[in-house]
């Protein structure tokens, strides 16, 4: 039996008819659903993702967070990315992959449709719960394609700061940091990344999880909710930090960090000719250990407890806070 889902898909795609297969995952705290479509018709294009948000009776936040800044800020996020798919995406090329849009629909701030790509049936169909070295290499190369790519970009229609963690959007998780100095420094910290002369667009939700494996190695990236401007090291923390534990970052950091100046050099001599690559390594670099303070700042008010609220992070954040004078 159809339901009003799936009718309304069948006119919106033009196609006889089509059926849910399986729902890929439910949205956070109960915010609708990502399903794949199977299209019948003549067309090359057979299956399609639906992520359709429908605003529950009454979410259900897994950490606790339901607040009415909480529901707000979801809601600004989907239409971030209805903007990022509209206006964006299809800037993209083969080393920053995203799926195709194909449909999008938003009803005010009640609910959101867009049908995107289907990209297991592009061949970006292995998903990671643990990295390789040649994995994590693959997706800093595509975060260094993507922040040259959108180097010095406006972001309108994203968010102004990009990130889910960015501080004027958590004041609450900031309230409850227990950590004073840290706290203290928090509005220092997010100054030195949001001051930096080179901003970009960042993902804002970088982590292994978002990113769907071909078997040749190459990546594509979903979930452009939290897009915006920014510093690309916020991504590039972030992602490691979805990938290491306290012992491989010690470990692999600095290669890591190679890796990603050394791709985004080659994207800059691509996309930005007339910037000076040197110059923004010379200044992002250092502001890795600012962007892990930060991602640190917001997961230690947000989930004391974390797994990744380790050693590593700990005495990256303390190196912060020295650096500005803050004990």
């Amino acid at each position: 039996m159809q339901t009003e889902l799936d009718i309304h898909l069948k006119n919106l795609l033009g196609v006889p008819s089509l059926k849910s297969r399986e729902v890929i995952q439910s949205l956070w705290s109960g915010y609708g659903s990502i399903r794949r479509f199977t299209l019948e018709t003549d067309e090359a294009i057979k299956t399609v993702v639906v992520k359709h948000v429908q605003l529950p009776d009454g979410a259900s936040h897994p950490r606790g967070w339901n607040t009415p800044r909480s529901h707000l800020r979801k809601i600004h996020s989907y239409h971030v990315e209805s903007a990022w798919y509209r206006n964006y995406s299809h800037t993209c090329d083969a080393h920053c992959r995203v799926p195709q849009c194909f449909a999008l629909e938003e009803t005010g701030d009640e609910q959101f449709l867009m049908v995107l790509e289907d990209l297991d049936a592009s061949g970006f169909d292995q998903r990671k719960t643990h990295a390789s070295l040649e994995n994590i290499y693959a997706c800093l190369s595509w975060l260094a394609h993507f922040h040259a790519k959108f180097m010095s970009a406006n972001p309108e229609g994203l968010w102004k700061e990009g990130c889910y963690w960015h501080l004027d959007t958590r004041p609450d998780e900031l309230e409850a940091l227990d950590d004073l100095p840290l706290k203290h420094a928090a509005a220092a910290i997010e100054r030195r990344l949001s001051t930096s002369p080179f901003q970009t667009f960042v993902h804002g939700d970088a982590k292994l999880a978002n990113f769907c494996f071909a078997a040749d190695g190459q990546v594509a990236a979903v979930d452009f909710q939290y897009v915006g401007g920014g510093c690309g090291m916020k991504d590039v923390a972030y992602f490691i930090g979805s990938c290491l534990d306290e012992d491989a970052c010690v470990v692999y950091e600095e290669q890591l960090l190679d890796h990603y100046f050394a791709a985004l050099k080659n994207a800059i001599s691509v996309y930005q000719p007339m910037l000076d690559a040197q110059a923004l390594e010379a200044d992002w670099r250092p502001l890795f250990e600012f962007a892990w303070a930060d991602f640190h700042r917001f997961l230690k008010g947000w989930s004391p407890g974390h797994w990744k609220l380790h050693r590593y992070s700990e005495q990256v954040t303390k190196r912060v806070l020295k650096t500005l004078g803050v004990s």
